[in-house]
């Protein structure tokens, strides 16, 4: 029997200012990772270049082929004591610090060592996906009307973009005062375990913030929800297969991501190696410009798809992105250029990353108009897999491009860096993403063909067979 302690309607006054701290702490805490475990791997523990790269390669595939299961499970387990989605966000996130930290500590011998990073970092990535996954689920358990909804939505969006901006203030200064502490080669895994705790402090206000807004479900009635979903299996993976255009975007998503995350994580080799950034004063600046054109990006999304659809706003973003960095890569000499082209490439991202679910939706239309069969859930569920796998390209991008220098940490004169080395990391901080970005771009343009009017016309005959049936 279902059953709630205050049941609540309506968003309060929390909710509609403060919902999104969370994220906020989720993405203080993933981006040590985005920013820094390349060259934790490569500088900091000294892995050799083989090694960093089995462990960028093992690492994110693992959590790749994981990202399907945790929506399942919270679906499939019996509910918590605060409900099926809420309880996780307090019963975990108090575990993730204690994991979290030792992807960023080196033990023993290299063997031994590797073993420990990549033991931390499957584990705290599968510990921390369970409450993301029930935080975001909280959306439409809380907003009861599609305007709740977007308040919701919105106001997460805005807390998990200003965590981009202060993450450059936050992120050096404590990595420079736990350097002092743990020493240089610790630095990161200090800061990964406070991040991580502001994020389950964090967590737990949204805990608190939800409080009275799920009812706790009925364990049989659960199960049974889940086999009639089972029965479904068919028609979502036609949903899938006779979807060219969910493909496409799909593709082109994992290039989008694998520009973010690869340009993240060689960002702080250019500006140690070429620019001379030895105390990340440079590095840190970057961050905060790049992350502040990001936001701007992400704020204009929504006047540039009104006026010229977001089809089309995505495409010109791709190729205006790549154009940005292949200039970025014939200046790379000149850093006050490169920092104002990288963050044109960030607005751009920003842009592309807001107008993203919006051209997932209309796949989602797609495919009913196509299949019969409503696949919301299924394909809203696909968003996740190119971020898995642009987290997976960045650990074998990075490796790969300082292979071509037959790069090793110690063995490099900053004051006498070689022009193969500076090729190397011009090659992934902005070759690699522009030709990405040019492949997602032409995904986009002869792939996804759903303009704003044929929509329109699927919504409306969607419609009409179900007034005539």
């Amino acid at each position: 029997m279902s059953t709630t302690t205050k049941k609540r309607n309506g968003l309060s006054k929390a909710l509609k200012r403060f919902y999104g701290v969370g994220d906020c702490g989720f993405t203080l805490m993933s981006n040590v990772e985005s920013y820094y475990f390349q060259i934790f791997l490569t500088n900091l523990a000294k892995f050799s270049p083989a090694t960093a790269a089995l462990i960028g390669t093992i690492t994110t595939t693992v959590d790749a082929c994981l990202s399907w299961i945790y929506g399942a499970i919270i679906n499939s387990v019996k509910p918590g004591k605060w409900g099926r989605y809420r309880s996780w966000l307090v019963m975990v996130p108090w575990i993730i610090p204690f994991l979290y930290a030792f992807q960023f500590i080196k033990i023993g011998p290299e063997p031994l060592a590797a073993v420990i990073v990549v033991l931390a970092f499957v584990s705290s990535h599968v510990a921390w996906n369970f409450p993301y996954v029930a935080n975001v689920a909280m959306i439409s358990v809380a907003g009861k009307t599609p305007d709740e909804r977007a308040q919701l939505a919105s106001t997460r969006g805005a807390w998990a973009n200003f965590s981009k901006v202060i993450f450059s203030y936050i992120c050096p200064v404590v990595a420079t005062f736990f350097a002092g502490i743990v020493g240089e080669t610790n630095k990161y895994g200090a800061t990964a375990f406070v991040l991580a705790c502001v994020m389950a402090a964090l967590y737990y206000a949204h805990f608190k913030m939800f409080d009275g807004y799920e009812i706790v479900e009925d364990v049989d009635a659960a199960k049974a929800k889940i086999k009639k979903q089972e029965k479904q299996k068919g028609g979502l993976l036609k949903a899938l297969v006779q979807n060219p255009p969910l493909m496409a975007l799909m593709l082109a998503d994992l290039a989008k991501f694998l520009f973010n995350f690869v340009v993240a994580g060689s960002a702080a080799y250019y500006f140690l190696y070429i620019a001379k950034d030895t105390d990340d004063k440079l590095l840190a600046f970057y961050i905060l410009i790049s992350n502040i054109f990001c936001v701007v990006g992400s704020y204009a999304a929504k006047t540039l798809a009104k006026k010229f659809s977001s089809r089309n706003t995505v495409i010109s973003m791709f190729f205006i992105m790549a154009v940005v960095l292949v200039a970025a890569n014939f200046l790379y000499g000149s850093i006050n250029v490169v920092i104002v082209l990288m963050s044109l490439a960030q607005l751009g991202y920003g842009v592309a990353y807001s107008l993203t679910p919006a051209l997932y939706a209309d796949t989602i239309i797609y495919a009913e108009w196509k299949t019969g069969k409503n696949a919301t859930g299924w394909i809203s569920g696909l968003q996740n897999v190119p971020l898995k796998l642009g987290v997976l390209a960045r650990g074998i991008v990075i490796p790969a491009c300082l292979a071509v220098a037959n790069f090793e940490a110690d063995a490099v004169d900053l004051n006498n860096v070689a022009p193969e080395l500076e090729k190397a990391i011009c090659l992934a901080f902005m070759i690699v993403p522009a030709i990405a970005l040019v492949v997602a771009a032409l995904l986009m343009l002869f792939g996804f063909r759903l303009t704003k009017e044929k929509v329109i016309q699927y919504q409306d005959e969607i419609a009409a067979r179900k007034s005539a049936a």
